[in-house]
């Protein structure tokens, strides 16, 4: 198979593995640069151009878009599926992913456990958003964050009103949600792929922090899932058409609870952790599901 993988850094771990996993199977691989890809919108033959080449004779594409390039690589994805190019990652379901609040009405209309959350674009009382999550300590989360930034925990009423003026201020699309105390500074990161979850890793927040990323010093190692935590990460990644997603849970005294579906999810972390090859994984799938014009989202709704 001839596999493009979009990633704008060839050196970026989860990107080297990738192409190891394709090339030791056999495969042939190019990395492109997102930002450098361009393209003809032509009805009858649409084209993408990668820096004055046509690209021409790919079986399928690996998405590695970045949250600052969402829009533009969007584009790209949807240009690969009108040449009918399998994509892993398909543009619907990416776009879905990337809307936070668009991700938890989705969630919400599934049934998946959740902790309590609201959002306004404007708000004459704050204390009006903070009573609907069951007032402080709460989380404050910018919609557009990733890697815990733009992720505030409010302590108190006061310091939760300060935080959402501030955020009001600045115009920014920002989630309220409820605290959940008894997960106790750790998540539960699970890797899908298809149906199946392929690891799962848990992730500790360091000392005097809260969030349990590993970008923010977070420690992780192997977990097991109970089967009520497996089925809600499957669930959440075929509600948002992903057939790869890295699902963030919390445990909670009234079962698991989402947080949020990763589409580009890091592998380091968790092959790390698990000592599991999630790029063979992933690699085996894309060769059992890569079929021209295959795209299950095509002409959906977003």
């Amino acid at each position: 198979m001839k596999i493009a993988i979009l990633s704008r850094n060839r050196r970026l771990y989860s990107t080297r593995r990738l192409i190891e996993a394709a090339e030791e199977r056999g495969h042939e691989v190019r990395v492109l640069d997102i930002l450098k890809c361009y393209m003809d919108i032509t009805p009858s033959n649409p084209s993408i151009w990668y820096i004055g080449e046509k690209l021409e004779g790919f079986d399928a594409v690996i998405p590695r878009i970045g949250a600052s390039v969402t829009h533009y690589g969007l584009a790209v994805i949807r240009q690969f599926e009108m040449m009918g190019v399998y994509c892993l990652t398909e543009s619907v379901a990416l776009g879905r992913s990337r809307d936070k609040l668009r991700a938890m009405q989705l969630f919400s209309r599934k049934g998946l456990g959740m902790p309590r959350t609201s959002f306004a674009y404007h708000v004459h009382n704050t204390k009006d958003l903070i009573k609907l999550v069951g007032g402080a300590p709460l989380v404050v989360k910018l919609c557009e964050g990733t890697q815990g930034r733009g992720v505030v925990l409010a302590e108190t009423a006061k310091a939760a009103e300060s935080v959402i003026e501030a955020f009001r201020e600045l115009r920014a699309e920002f989630l309220v949600q409820e605290f959940i105390k008894e997960a106790g500074g750790s998540d539960i990161r699970a890797l899908v792929i298809g149906t199946k979850v392929v690891a799962a890793m848990q992730r500790t927040a360091m000392e005097g922090e809260f969030r349990s990323n590993l970008h923010r010093g977070g420690s992780a190692q192997l977990v097991k899932l109970t089967p009520s935590e497996r089925q809600t990460a499957v669930k959440a990644a075929q509600t948002m058409g992903l057939s790869i997603a890295g699902v963030d849970l919390l445990r909670s005294s009234r079962g698991p609870l989402l947080m949020e579906v990763n589409s580009s999810p890091g592998l380091e972390g968790i092959e790390g952790a698990t000592h599991k090859d999630v790029a063979g994984a992933i690699i085996k799938f894309v060769e059992e599901n890569a079929k021209p014009n295959k795209t299950r989202t095509r002409g959906g709704k977003g």
